[in-house]
Formats: structure tokens, sequence, C-alpha cells
């Protein structure tokens, strides 16, 4: 996984002086489009399961020259391309900084099963080249003032501001954090607080910065030691509302090492997951510094794929013309390959490695299927393309 950004070629007709040759599916050198271009979306095979069909200039459907197909007597059709960017990504970590992280006042709180290894993945991914293109910032939690920890205030101001990945400054920040001596350790637990300054920060970081926004949630234990309205309960309530608001949440949940005596503290962090739109929570097992590397590693590499958008909203039609929802083409190109497939249409997402419209009354944006959005997901460096035809290439269903 490389880059979380992915580049949108938007291959936009224009009218244009030149001569192209008739429709999109002629064989002349003015509109071959491969396989895809048919009316019923149809395509041939390729290495992303649909029909690839791409000219020279890597637009699908140029067959070497520079049209695609006749919008009427008189009037001609030329490719040109431009480029917008996926929606950006922005992650807002919330790290549980307290002693029982590994404090080492009980067994469970053992730092080198706990701490060090949660840190170790943490610093990688922040640091590694995977994630670059991702945007994101740190809290941590709880406060250094006890007196102010048990307020949301405390939290709307994160410790590392939002940042292009990758970054050394988060990996600073942690060992800023990291107490010296055991008597060091951050007490308390107000998971409530610093979720709910964290989603104001949210709040005013993407009136200036548009995107997909979520918060990752990193802690060992349940809300504690702020009186009142820090619970799961509140917790909860406080991410159905981010939810709400279009920002979802996501939950790491670091296990008490299998020492004897260790409380169950995790189990109910499943129910803030759930309540923010993600499902279960991430469970670490600790207990082998190398394996919780692993398995933290693992959760974060998960959150990264799954954060990426695979909406597209419908950019303007070129040169003024009047959008034809049948007149559009998507394609897909892999991050290891130059070559662009062209992906099928299916308004019921039935066909392997499809896309479908939002609303295919009135469409506003472009929807990847469920499999085709997995395939890119999984490869962040892909790129869309987005071509707008002079022929209606698909059928849109009554």
């Amino acid at each position: 996984m490389r880059s979380l950004t992915m580049t949108i070629a938007l291959s936009m007709v224009a009218l244009a002086g030149a001569a192209c040759g008739g429709a999109s599916n002629s064989s002349d050198g003015g509109g071959s489009s491969g396989g895809g271009s048919s009316p019923s979306g149809s395509a041939g095979t390729g290495d992303f399961g649909v029909g690839a069909g791409a000219g020279p200039g890597g637009n699908p459907g140029s067959g070497g020259g520079s049209g695609v197909g006749s919008s009427g007597a008189g009037q001609a059709c030329a490719s040109q391309s431009a480029d917008a960017g996926l929606q950006q990504v922005y992650l807002a970590f919330a790290f549980d900084v307290s002693g029982s992280m590994g404090a080492n006042n009980e067994e469970w709180h053992d730092k080198e099963l706990k701490w060090d290894p949660v840190v170790a993945a943490t610093k990688q991914f922040f640091s590694d080249p995977e994630s670059t293109g991702l945007m994101a910032s740190l809290t941590f939690f709880p406060g250094p003032d006890q007196r102010r920890m048990c307020r949301a205030g405390t939290y709307e101001n994160p410790d590392v501001p939002m940042t292009a990945l990758p970054s050394q400054e988060f990996g600073q920040a942690i060992d800023d954090v990291t107490p010296r001596r055991e008597r060091d350790w951050r007490m308390g637990t107000p998971t409530a607080f610093v979720v709910e300054g964290t989603n104001s920060f949210i709040e005013e970081e993407r009136r200036q910065n548009p995107g997909k926004y979520a918060v990752v949630l990193v802690t060992d234990g349940y809300p504690q030691l702020c009186e009142g309205s820090d619970s799961i309960e509140a917790v909860v309530r406080h991410v159905e509302a981010a939810r709400a608001n279009g920002v979802a949440t996501y939950v790491v949940g670091v296990a008490n090492p299998p020492v004897p005596d260790a409380p169950e503290n995790v189990e109910n962090l499943h129910e803030i997951a759930e309540a923010g739109g993600t499902g279960e929570a991430f469970i670490i097992d600790t207990g082998d510094p190398a394996q919780t590397t692993a398995t933290f590693k693992a959760a974060i590499d998960q959150i990264r794929g799954t954060a990426i958008s695979c909406s597209i909203e419908i950019p303007p039609a070129p040169d003024g013309r009047t959008f034809d929802k049948q007149k559009v083409n998507v394609t897909y190109t892999s991050g290891t390959s130059d070559t662009p497939t062209t992906l099928v249409y299916d308004q019921d997402c039935a066909a392997e490695s499809a896309w479908r419209y939002d609303n295919p009354a009135s469409p506003t944006s472009i929807e990847l299927c469920p499999s085709a959005c997995s395939r890119v997901q999984a490869d962040p460096a892909a790129s869309l393309g987005v071509e707008f035809t002079c022929e209606d290439v698909i059928e849109i269903p009554l």
C-alpha cells in the first residue's frame, strides 16, 4: 500500500475543430473503445475483470486518435484531461497515555508488554512511506493538568496538529510524553471528554479543509476518574452525534496481558466502535511484544484502507455542455500498471468490479461497488478515470 491520495484523471470530452470518426465503438482511428463501451455497459476481461481499451495516450477509448465519437453533424469530439483528487482523508488520533498503559503499579500495567509494543507500531505508522497522502493529528489523554483533564476544551487543540504523513513529529511527541519515571505517569481515562474535544477540533478543521474525517481512539480501558458524564454511555452519545455529522470513529483496544488477576478491560469498547459506524473494535492482545506490535500495525493498516472514500463527485461536463448520465465511462488503473481498464456500470452492483450512480434518476456522484471499492482501498496508489463520451455507452435502469 503506497499512498492514500488517489488521483482521478477526468477525461473530459470537448467540442473541437478537428474531425473524429463516428460513434465510440467505431473501428477507425477516431473512437475505438476496446471493451466496456457498449450500451449495456458490458466489457471484456482485463486485469481488473473488465475491458482494457486504452490508446497510446493512456485515455481509454482514444484508439490512438484525438476523438471519441461524434455528437452530431458538423461537430467533433476531442479528449481533454484534467486532474482532481479523491476526498482527502483526515485521521484524528486520541491516544491513551494513562498509567494503566505502563506505570508498572500492577502486573497488568507492564510497560514492556503494553506501552512499548503499541508505541513502536504507532510510531511506525506515522513515519511509514505507505502513509503518504494521509493527514493525521494526535491528541494525548488525559491531559497534563489533572485539574483540567475532565474538560472537553482541554482536547480541542491536538498535541500534534493535522500534519501530512509520513512525519517524524508524531514519534517525537510520543517520546516526549513517555514518562521517565514510573511515578510520572498520568492518571485517569477521560474518554468522553477527549472524544467530545476531538470532534470539536474536527468541526473547526473541516470548515477550512473539507474532506473525509474519522477519529481513531486508542485506549486500554474504560472511562474513569472523572465524575458524572464520563462513561461508556456518554462516549457512545458523542460518537453517535459525530457519526450523524459524517465522522466515523474507529476503536483500538489494548487488552491487559494474560497475568493472574488481570481484569477484563476492553469488552465494552465494541459499543463505541458500533456507535461510530465501524463495526467492532480492534482488540490488541498483549503478552508477546512482537505479536502486539504486528497486530496493532495490522489494525491501523486496515483503518488506513477502509478510510479511503469510494465515492467520486461528478465533475461539470466540459465546455458548458449539459451532463448526460448515459455518456460516462469509469476506468481503473492499478498503482503497478499504466494500462487502464474500463469498469462495468451496474446500478444493482451484481457484477464484479462495477460502479453505479448514487441516484440514477438524478446522479450527483459515482460510487464504486463493494468488490471494486475493496480493490481500490487495497491499492491506494491507483487512479480512477471519468470519461465523458459523445455517444451513449451505458443504459440507466428506469
